[in-house]
């Protein structure tokens, strides 16, 4: 499994360079990661070693793929219009603060119902939560 996920792994990192031209660090340095990986798990015997090692090439190959697919769109489509997209501090705003709003939501949720109020969790168009309550039940 990991000698032919190297050869994978290989093939994806070469499939764009010119005809006759060799990468010999990259096949160093993958022989060298497959040699690495079969004398550790010879000597240790540990399968989830060989799991996460194997692991890492198929993630390795995940990336590569997702490089290859999307490498004509990134050529085409100009850079300001992805990079909304692609700035993960600007996401990471966003969640935070969706994430701060889940919290009220559900410290709001909580409150309600130990006070003995009839909380309800409605949608606004199907997808922002809101809570709703109704006064506690007359006895």
């Amino acid at each position: 499994m990991i000698y032919s996920c190297c050869i994978f792994v290989y093939c994806l990192f070469e499939c764009f360079k010119p005809r006759n031209t060799q990468n010999y660090l990259l096949v160093f340095i993958l022989v060298m990661f497959s040699g690495l990986v079969t004398t550790v798990y010879l000597l240790w015997k540990e399968p989830v070693f060989h799991q996460v090692m194997y692991g890492f090439l198929v993630g390795c190959l995940v990336l590569r793929s997702i490089y290859i697919v999307t490498w004509d769109i990134r050529q085409k489509v100009p850079f300001h219009i992805l990079g909304a997209l692609t700035q993960f501090h600007a996401w990471w705003h966003i969640l935070t603060g969706l994430g701060s709003y889940l919290h009220i939501l559900f410290s709001l949720y909580t409150r309600t119902l130990y006070l003995k109020y009839r909380p309800k969790v409605k949608f606004l168009l199907g997808v922002w939560p809101v809570i709703l309550v109704e006064p506690p039940k007359s006895q």
